[in-house]
């Protein structure tokens, strides 16, 4: 098993990266917002959790930046009908801690502002996960806003649209969340704020 990945960051994009070991085996993993945010700039080192997700048309590796998240992950995995994309998706729109969070305290309006969760899939999340989680303790941190810089509105609507949103409602929501104040944000917080504004309809 496949537990940590640690090298140079060769390439990075909002929903993948790409690490190139000391022994110069490169890998590519499939990562949540706040991975993205927390990484170094290409060409420094760094370091994921891993989680190897073995499938009929072969093997998909994800990176996180926490054990805990990654923990999170591997749980989330276990209800009905999630499956790995829908499980990044989760902890892409919400940070681990308040994934986890909504599943305790039952709120369904949280969990449908996830892309691809209506109420009945959030219902059997609670109904497969509220018990497994308690023994997951809380990080002790939400995850941070990013460094900040120019928004980039491309890299923000294809992410919303990645996450299951057409292109007409993620320009909209990116377009509503630079209004309300998300201008100079950095690409994840652009995409939170977006995400915040459709949940808010």
């Amino acid at each position: 098993m496949i537990i940590q990945v640690a090298g140079v960051l060769i390439t990075k994009e909002l929903d993948r990266v790409e690490i190139m070991t000391q022994g110069g085996v490169a890998y590519e993993l499939a990562v949540p917002l706040n991975a993205y945010e927390a990484l170094p700039k290409t060409g420094e080192q760094c370091m994921l959790h891993t989680y190897l997700v073995v499938k009929e048309d072969g093997w998909q590796l994800f990176g996180f930046t926490s054990a805990h998240e990654r923990r999170v992950f591997q749980k989330v995995l276990g209800a009905k009908g999630v499956g790995p994309a829908l499980a990044l998706g989760l902890l892409s729109s919400l940070t681990a801690d308040r994934l986890v969070r909504a599943i305790r305290e039952k709120d369904i309006a949280v969990l449908q502002s996830v892309p691809r969760v209506g109420r009945k899939k959030a219902e059997q999340m609670i109904l497969d996960l509220a018990d497994k989680l308690d023994q997951l303790q809380a990080s002790g941190v939400e995850s941070g806003v990013g460094r900040g810089g120019l928004p980039n509105t491309d890299d923000a609507i294809r992410a919303l649209v990645s996450l299951g949103y057409s292109n007409v409602d993620a320009e909209k929501a990116v377009r509503a969340a630079l209004e309300g104040g998300a201008k100079g944000a950095s690409a994840p917080e652009l995409i939170r704020a977006a995400l915040a504004k459709i949940g808010g309809r």
